[in-house]
């Protein structure tokens, strides 16, 4: 077994040792589970993710895919680059991609963070969870869940937990069987015995989504991941969506 596999086993047998209800949910998903068909080819560059995590949010999986293709198409295939971004007629742009008027405005913000220096993009994987929030949440448009699926999915973060996620609020409410979606403070609670692997947990919560409900659960009507919308906060609208089409082999710890 390869050593990134052994790794996953590991944090797989550690969380269902200690939690008795994601225990459950993790025999039933499975470690090949996690695996999602339907993922899309994304950027490995710390921009082109966030570009990417700017377009797809608070619209369907399909229509982010649809907005980012037609984006990339003007650029022969790629993200544009925070110089082009800056150099285009803001109005074309938009226009051309399909944007909103405030998704432009956040992209443009990015590309003006990264072009003046203020957002130091090469230097985001070298520092800890809580700087890599920091120098994100001082973009406009980016907020703490694109900020936190930005550590879990692309700096591959062992231990995040996006406490205003509605999918995992919602998965949340179904396995443990709450009367209601659960608050920041009761997500924090319920993930306690997850560290060091609360990413981990996540994602195994995003796959019941997309699954079938356990034998003798409530069968409560579940909205997917790709339709759902997490509370708005700070200067974003996010949802959920992205964070299970987003798959990784391995986790790093935080510095």
């Amino acid at each position: 077994m390869a050593a990134a596999a052994r790794e996953l086993a590991g944090a797989a047998r550690r969380l269902r040792n200690a939690d008795p209800v994601l225990a459950g949910v993790i025999d039933r998903i499975g470690i090949d589970g996690l695996d999602d068909p339907r993922r899309g080819r994304l950027p490995h560059d710390h921009y082109g993710a966030l570009v990417r995590s700017i377009v797809g949010q608070q619209v369907s999986t399909k229509a982010a895919a649809a907005i980012y293709g037609r984006l990339t198409e003007r650029y022969g295939g790629r993200a544009p680059t925070p110089e082009e971004v800056l150099a285009e007629d803001p109005e074309t742009l938009r226009a051309a991609a399909g944007l909103s008027h405030a998704k432009l405005r956040y992209l443009r913000s990015l590309a003006q963070h990264a072009v003046d220096g203020s957002l130091e993009l090469d230097q985001l994987e070298h520092l800890s969870d809580e700087e890599v929030m920091a120098e994100l949440l001082a973009v406009k448009g980016i907020g703490p869940w694109t900020a936190q699926t930005f550590l879990m999915f692309h700096l591959q973060r062992a231990d995040v937990l996006p406490v205003g996620d509605l999918g995992i609020r919602r998965a949340m409410m179904i396995e443990y069987g709450l009367p209601a979606l659960p608050g920041p403070a009761e997500t924090e609670k319920i993930a306690e015995v997850w560290r060091p692997h609360r990413t981990l947990a996540c994602r195994f919560l995003w796959r019941t989504l997309h699954a079938p409900l356990a034998p003798g659960s409530s069968g409560r009507a579940v909205q997917t991941a790709e339709t759902s919308s997490s509370s708005a906060t700070r200067n974003e609208e996010p949802q959920p969506q992205a964070a299970i089409t987003l798959g990784f082999s391995t986790l790093k710890p935080a510095p």
